[in-house]
Formats: structure tokens, sequence, C-alpha cells
């Protein structure tokens, strides 16, 4: 299901096989232009470089799974979860365990916590940003996919 590639070191060795990508395609479309209010909100926060500079992408595809947002610099996932997690702790777990296997941080917050506790949550993300920045040793890239 999954390919190596030889790509550049920022570029993930694995990649969603285009057979699977043609059926995840139009979720992740239907998911980036309909997002919950607190996907849309963080989304705002992440674009562009707003936080520790850096890139994130959103609707991302990892092997068969389709996270919320990615930084593959950093290899940071975060999941914004809304009510129907709440019956899917399993498959949640399974998931974040696979997701961690290919040595992705998941971090994972509430549609509450976004929007009644944001800051907070930019925080958070901030120093899993930073801390990745420090084990890998690679500097963020200044100006990078900043429009002006």
């Amino acid at each position: 299901m999954t390919k190596r590639s030889n790509k550049s070191p920022e570029e993930p060795t694995w990649q969603t096989s285009g057979q699977l990508w043609e059926k995840l395609k139009p979720l992740a479309r239907q998911k980036r232009s309909e997002p919950t209010p607190a996907e849309n909100w963080l989304w705002q926060r992440l674009r562009n470089r707003q936080v520790a500079n850096a890139k994130f992408r959103r609707q991302y595809s990892i092997d068969k799974f389709m996270v919320d947002f990615y930084c593959l610099q950093a290899k940071l996932v975060i999941e914004v979860d809304g009510p129907i997690h709440e019956y899917s702790v399993e498959e949640d777990a399974i998931r974040q365990e696979f997701l961690e296997s290919l040595g992705n941080k998941v971090l994972r917050f509430t549609n509450s916590e976004i929007l009644t506790a944001p800051e907070q949550v930019i925080q958070r993300i901030s120093i899993a940003l930073h801390r990745a920045k420090s084990i890998t040793g690679s500097p963020s890239p200044v100006g990078e996919g900043v429009r002006g």
C-alpha cells in the first residue's frame, strides 16, 4: 500500500498510493471546503507559517489515513476531535499508533479546547514544533511559502 521513495530528507519516505489517493482526494477536498469552526480557526492560525515559521498542510494523507493538519518538517500531526471521536476511541488509538510508528508526533485537541482556550492550543503546538526542531537540528527556512 505504501511506496518508498528516494526524495530529499524533508520529503516523506512513504506516500499514499495513486489508486488510494484517487479515493481519498474527494474527501480531502470536501473537508477543506467544509471545515468545522474549530478547524477553520486553527487553519487560519497555522497557515502561512504563522506558528514557529512551520509550514502546515491540511487534510493531508499519510498512507491510508487523512490527518487534519501536518507539518512535514517537524513530523507533527494535529488532529481536531469532534463529537464523533467519543465513539471511535479504539480506532483513533490504532490510527495514532500507526502515525507514531512512522516517526510522527500526534497532538489531539477537541473542538471545545480550540474554541475556548485557543492561545493554550497554539502554545502547545509551538512547543511541539520547537522540540522537533531541537531534535532534528534543522532550522526553519525563512520566508518560504509566505505570500506578500
